[in-house]
């Protein structure tokens, strides 16, 4: 992505529309979007090893916010491709070939007249990365609406023939489609201040490029953190939060490798950080605490765990850093510190340090 320039391409999209808009700080959520009802909720349901369905339901709630007020229906008012459009929106990877895993052959398919031509290779690529931003769209609408009758986040009407009226798509509030006749269409929520029925998206994680290069485990684990840090701020900021297995299972349906991993990679990134556990559990006199907060935070007093969970605090500086620059240099990062490793296990054994394959013992 950074070799095509699609997340500043995307970003600058994004600050198009907020400027041309209302210019909100955040974005609101409702919370319905990350509850599970049963095994899994619509967000963990979005935890997709391909395609930007999670992503572009979050652009589609931002974009809504910066154009409506509070209360106000949406419709649609964006083409699926071209200027201005939800392809625009999106930073995908249009470069990349599949098959070679390399940059160098994405032009194979180039018909030769145009080869040698430099604004005619351009011309190709972009027209290339605009096939694949509307195909990305498409399949994410598919899957949004997918979701299931009750859950599912989009509906599509279909034409006389059944083929789906794409770009004639409806947004569903982030509880889904419910299960009354009349479907939950999006309205634009008012921020609550009780029982933490909405979260707040600081305007930077649309801006700075984090909705696009984060994945969705790590939107999940990010949203969901910053729900917890929101519902208890005092705990939050005094000593973080933290998420143990069983209540992550039963209100969120996230799994523990898609929890680690995010909890990792959100740290690398400067988006979260640790926190120092709490020796005893203080309560203020006269203080209520949410039932869901109550089962997140209650630990067996003076008993040892046999597995201690982190304790995590926001930090929202983090969205300020241009994710993508941010990105890269975790990545070289990485990469460095696996050549080291490499080196080191290499320096124990030199024969396979000078390129010779060890002898037989």
């Amino acid at each position: 992505m950074g070799k095509t320039g699609s997340i500043t391409e995307a970003s600058e999209a994004l600050d198009g529309i907020w400027k041309a808009g209302k210019e909100p700080d955040s974005i609101i959520l409702r919370s319905t979007l990350l509850q599970a009802d049963g095994e899994r909720s619509r967000l963990t349901k979005l935890i997709l090893p391909r395609g930007i369905a999670l992503r572009l339901y979050l652009l589609a709630v931002f974009e809504a916010q910066c154009r409506l007020d509070v209360g106000t229906p949406w419709q649609n008012v964006l083409p699926l491709k071209g200027a201005e459009s939800w392809s625009t929106l999106v930073a995908i990877d249009g470069a990349y070939d599949t098959a070679s895993r390399t940059y160098d052959t994405a032009l194979k398919n180039m018909p030769p007249e145009l080869r040698g031509s430099e604004s005619a290779e351009e011309r190709w690529r972009m027209r290339k990365l605009e096939d694949l931003r509307l195909r990305q769209v498409k399949g994410a609408l598919r899957s949004l609406e997918e979701l299931g009758k009750e859950d599912a986040l989009v509906s599509v009407p279909r034409g006389p023939r059944g083929q789906r009226l794409y770009e004639n798509f409806s947004l569903m509030e982030e509880g889904g489609r419910g299960d009354k006749p009349t479907p939950d269409f999006y309205t634009v929520p008012t921020l609550s201040w009780t029982a933490a029925k909405t979260i707040t998206v600081p305007k930077d994680f649309f801006l700075k490029g984090w909705v696009q290069v984060l994945n969705p485990s790590e939107v999940a684990t990010w949203l969901i953190l910053r729900m917890m840090s929101q519902r208890a701020p005092m705990k939050h900021h005094a000593s973080g939060v933290f998420l143990t297995t069983r209540p992550r299972m039963q209100f969120f349906g996230l799994r523990n490798d898609a929890w680690e991993d995010g909890c990792q990679r959100l740290l690398e990134f400067g988006l979260i950080r640790h926190a120092e556990p709490p020796e005893t559990e203080e309560v203020a006199e006269g203080a209520t605490i949410d039932p869901m907060m109550r089962v997140f935070f209650s630990q067996p007093a003076r008993v040892r765990q046999p597995y201690e969970p982190h304790f995590w605090q926001m930090t929202d500086g983090g969205l300020a850093k241009d994710a993508a620059q941010k990105l890269d240099q975790e990545l070289t990062l990485r990469q460095q510190a696996l050549d080291a490793a490499a080196v080191k296990r290499a320096q124990h054994n030199p024969e396979r340090l000078a390129g010779h394959p060890p002898a037989d013992k």
